[in-house]
């Protein structure tokens, strides 16, 4: 008898192969979420995807967890991009979290965006994380359940690009309340937009809207816009796909400077304004 009749695959199907499928957590059965650990409550989960690396995910959900701080809410990064994490030298947060019966206990950056990141487990952060898959997905999941995250309004959670482990592994084992999709101005981007838009619907996550970030460099000398990287397609995908555009962040050395200081919390991006708003009325 296959595991999960509900599968278009179920003749197919064996106990070891339905492990991980998204047909198996459609409907909310199947996979149990992830129990937040007794010490947290954090009320909204809001994942930050892309199809693809290089394009500027964490600058992303960095500038959303600001722009939510500034407004008033208690705000917190999850660093699930395990292999590749940069949160916290964006924020200038360095150091161990240090444990107490309840749980890690997150760092706070100076604005008080609390940071969970592998980066702030190891001796050095400058050592490469050689892990293979299921490892990673467990620190994944005790990012959430081991970790003492407080009073929390909304808690963002950067993911490493692709469709791959760690965005199965958040889409199945945190209660995530919907993602942000994060796209370039290039002409494949409606594949890419479509590849994260497709895994979150399979999965029975709402997709908030998407953000195309480097999408033109502004003249400092006579303010034309300049399509650096080709001219924009955000607007169509997002129509095809019915969901709205967060915004369309320009290149702009002075956030790249921020974020090398380790003071991206002193930023203030308006471009995100609409994506903001959307997450206030979640």
């Amino acid at each position: 008898m296959p595991e999960n009749s509900s599968c278009s695959s179920a003749s197919t199907c064996s106990r070891e192969s339905c492990e991980g499928c998204p047909s198996k957590a459609k409907g909310g059965s199947g996979i149990a979420k992830e129990p937040m650990n007794k010490a947290s409550n954090v009320k909204k989960v809001i994942g930050v995807v892309s199809g693809k690396g290089g394009v500027g995910k964490s600058f992303v959900t960095s500038s959303l967890a600001c722009a939510m701080n500034k407004a008033g809410y208690k705000v917190g990064i999850m660093d699930a991009d395990i292999t590749g994490p940069s949160i916290p030298k964006m924020f200038g947060v360095h150091g161990q979290v240090y444990g107490t019966e309840d749980g890690m206990v997150p760092m706070a950056a100076e604005n008080g965006i609390k940071i969970m990141s592998v980066n702030l487990l190891l001796d050095n952060e400058e050592d490469p994380v050689i892990w293979r898959g299921p490892v990673i997905a467990g620190v994944v999941k005790q990012f959430w359940n081991e970790t003492v995250w407080g009073d929390i309004d909304y808690l963002f959670v950067d993911m490493p690009p692709g469709t791959g482990d760690v965005p199965l592994t958040v889409f199945q084992s945190l209660p995530v309340d919907g993602i942000v999709v994060v796209t370039s101005p290039q002409e494949l981007v409606q594949m890419i937009v479509k590849k994260a838009y497709n895994m979150a619907d399979m999965m029975h996550i709402p997709v908030l809207g998407v953000v195309e970030n480097f999408s033109y460099l502004e003249c400092p000398d006579c303010g034309k816009k300049i399509n650096v990287f080709g001219q924009s397609h955000v607007d169509e995908a997002a129509q095809e796909l019915g969901i709205p555009v967060f915004g369309k962040l320009p290149v702009d050395p002075a956030y790249a400077e921020k974020a090398d200081e380790g003071k991206f919390f002193e930023i203030d991006n308006p471009y995100l304004a609409a994506g903001v708003e959307t997450l206030k009325n979640l």
